[in-house]
């Protein structure tokens, strides 16, 4: 009797296999069709497979969460990437790595019910998030004209929300309002 993960691995190949195949086909049958479009889209598929994997295996496959995350989360930055044409973003490209990677710790969390879980992945991604602007400023700003005004706005936002997540009330440190509030010893 096979057990559920080589069911599973034989649910992944398969239909690797046949999309594969379909898209041979039909790339034989639609000659002057551009395919260069949509390549993106393969890697994407290749990602959701990985969620059907883990959906497949009940709880025990859920870490399939976290490279079903970074290779789908990857095809839609080179969906992005090819429609726009903006491919100097690669540079800062890997800060999204540590994003997806945050998404699929936080899918497993939310799968399993573990609430430890979800703020692990929030955590990562808040620090993927952080990279990916501050990176991204950088690259923008030097390289490209297309960030002029998109990331120096984001790289506001970001200190704003970092000097207002450390200060409470009156730019004091929320450690200083909580021991206000203490009754005296």
């Amino acid at each position: 009797m096979q057990t559920n993960r080589s069911n599973t691995g034989a649910l992944v190949g398969g239909t690797l296999l046949i999309a594969f195949g379909v898209l041979s086909l039909a790339s034989e049958v639609f000659r002057g069709f551009n395919w260069g479009f949509l390549w993106p889209f393969i890697v994407i598929g290749v990602g959701v497979l990985f969620f059907a994997a883990m959906f497949a295996g009940g709880r025990q496959a859920s870490g399939f969460a976290i490279p079903g995350s970074i290779i789908t989360g990857t095809g839609l930055v080179l969906l992005l990437q090819n429609i726009t044409k903006h491919w100097e973003s690669m540079s800062y490209f890997w800060t999204l790595i540590i994003l997806f990677v945050g998404i699929g710790i936080y899918i497993i969390g939310l799968y399993g019910n573990d609430p430890g879980q979800k703020k692990s992945g929030a955590g990562v991604m808040k620090v993927g998030l952080i990279l990916f602007i501050i990176f991204g400023s950088f690259f923008e700003m030097i390289f490209s004209s297309f960030g002029n005004l998109i990331f120096p706005i984001l790289l506001i936002l970001l200190g704003a929300y970092l000097v207002v997540s450390r200060s409470g009330p009156l730019g004091r440190h929320k450690e200083d309002t909580a021991s206000d509030s203490l009754p005296p010893v």
